[in-house]
């Protein structure tokens, strides 16, 4: 690389790093994890988007669309659900939590089943959480690795030591801060590779003549059950509709940024600005990816760099030898700075749960003594991160595809354990534990078995073996349920203004995915 490329990734680095240092003064725990509750929804949106929408999506989804065997455009179809899922989430799910006031979002499962439900709970996000936030890692180590033709293992070291300190001394504000600068560097950079992946191809013409028009095709309707049934219409609208309740209202990454808004207003703001605004983004860096590997197909030099069992090296390596001076030091930060922050807020995520559900739980903790455990957590999450790192390459085709997997395993099973929580006023303690210890049983199960069942399907099988199995225990063994009314003054109604824009957007966005081929081509 340049020097000049060097030089724009060590200013940016030391600029986040900065911005770690600007916010370390917190006050207590509450200012640490929730930012002291000051967000509105333009950052909260940005923040939640960018942590979704990150160095993953820009690296692995692209290579995907563009190179992957059976890839392509069918990637869109992921976001078919996300606003369906956003209106149950303003609806039924984030008002709730937020108005319980808590910091972890298991807390009220505390309240409401106890503290076994609780502490299984939260144990079984940060075990996939860490698990998640390593393969991140691992990809970030993959960019660089490419790019700066250093060691694996040494990338691995740098950006996680990095993340370590970033997320130690800024906390929630310096996290979503930053999401918001990495969100619009990212856009930024995948305009830039749009605009000269068509360069160098010598227009939108020659692209849309070269192109594989098979790639074009994103709905497929089969129902994603056998060899090679995958990413089917009704699968990912139902599995991801379980899916993205979760992920974004069970999920402490996810729900800890709702937790932080100002009131409820902003954070139901937030919701909606996510639901509107993923498709868009999700469209631009696939149509990057079917642009670059459009050009990889039809340029030997290019496909040669590109190992055939990594495609997620396409992208590092035609900003590498495509993209002037500069240039490149600008996308390798977009890439740096996704990754990051996002990294940044799983490690907060992971130690507020750590310190809220486990040191914390049932003692009365002075500020100082609980900001020192969030500081301590902060470490040792990161260490963690950094040892799963090591390990992340072997588990799917594509780094975004392992990540999917593994959340799709607990996802079911903790939205369903949380709607009961919140719906089901007579569901006891043991009922609801075996239920969610049974989900996530049967998910490993299919998955480790080999059971072709496409993987969005685990979220909603999850959470209706969940459903289930907490009700039959319900009916046999009799026992007193807890009581504590988490929709106490509050009215859960679907007839409200964001349902109606949602649900039109999603007709917008089905339509478009059904006719891209005749749009693009």
């Amino acid at each position: 690389m340049h020097i000049l490329d060097i030089l724009v990734i060590i200013v940016y680095s030391v600029g986040l790093l900065g911005l770690g240092y600007l916010f370390k003064n917190q006050k207590d725990k509450k200012d640490f994890f929730l930012g002291g509750r000051s967000f509105g929804w333009f950052e909260m949106g940005l923040s939640t988007m960018a942590s979704q929408l990150s160095a993953i999506s820009f690296i692995s989804a692209a290579a995907f669309v563009g190179l992957k065997a059976n890839g392509g455009m069918q990637w869109l179809t992921f976001e078919f659900a996300v606003p369906l899922a956003m209106i149950f989430l303003i609806v039924v799910i984030i008002p709730p939590l937020y108005n319980a006031g808590v910091v972890s979002v298991y807390a009220i499962l505390d309240k409401r089943f106890g503290e076994s439900t609780r502490v299984l709970l939260s144990a079984v996000f940060q075990f996939s959480r860490a698990f998640a936030t390593g393969i991140m890692i691992y990809t970030v180590a993959l960019v660089l690795s490419a790019v700066m033709e250093i060691p694996q293992w040494q990338t691995i070291l740098l950006s996680g030591v990095i993340t370590i300190i970033y997320s130690y001394q800024g906390g929630m504000k310096a996290v979503v801060w930053g999401d918001v600068i990495q969100m619009i560097i990212l856009f930024l950079g995948i305009i830039i590779c749009i605009f000269y992946g068509l360069k160098v191809q010598g227009g939108w013409g020659n692209f849309v003549s070269t192109m594989d028009t098979g790639r074009l095709s994103a709905v497929d309707y089969n129902w994603g059950v056998g060899e090679g049934q995958e990413f089917g219409f009704w699968p990912m609208i139902i599995g991801g509709f379980f899916l993205y309740i979760s992920y974004y209202g069970c999920d402490q990454s996810q729900a800890q940024r709702s937790l932080s808004g100002r009131n409820l207003k902003q954070v139901r703001q937030a919701l909606m600005f996510n639901g509107l605004f993923r498709f868009p983004i999700t469209f631009c860096y696939c149509l990057m990816g079917l642009i670059i590997g459009t050009f990889a197909m039809s340029n030997p030099e290019f496909m040669a760099r590109i190992p055939a069992e990594k495609p997620d090296y396409m992208i590092p390596v035609f900003i590498l030898d495509y993209l002037p001076v500069g240039i490149v030091g600008l996308l390798l930060v977009a890439i740096l700075a996704a990754a990051m922050s996002s990294l940044s807020s799983a490690i907060n995520s992971l130690s507020a749960a750590t310190v809220e559900d486990f040191i914390s739980r049932n003692k009365d903790l002075d500020p100082e003594m609980s900001m020192k455990w969030s500081k301590r957590m902060t470490l040792i999450w990161g260490v963690v991160c950094i040892i799963l790192a090591f390990t992340a390459g072997n588990i799917a085709d594509t780094v975004i595809e392992a990540i999917n997997k593994v959340g799709s395993a607990f996802y079911g099973p903790i939205v369903a354990t949380f709607l009961l929580a919140i719906l089901g006023k007579k569901t006891h303690t043991l009922s609801v534990n075996i239920g969610l210890l049974t989900g996530v049983g049967i998910n490993v199960f299919i998955w480790l078995s080999g059971i072709p069942i496409f993987w969005i399907w685990w979220n909603m099988i999850g959470a209706v073996v969940t459903f289930l199995v907490a009700a039959i225990v319900n009916s046999l063994v009799k026992r007193e349920s807890k009581v504590y009314d988490l929709l106490k003054d509050y009215e859960i109604t679907f007839i409200r203004k964001e349902t109606l824009i949602l649900v039109g957007f999603f007709v917008l966005l089905i339509l478009f995915t059904i006719n891209l081929g005749s749009i693009i081509g």
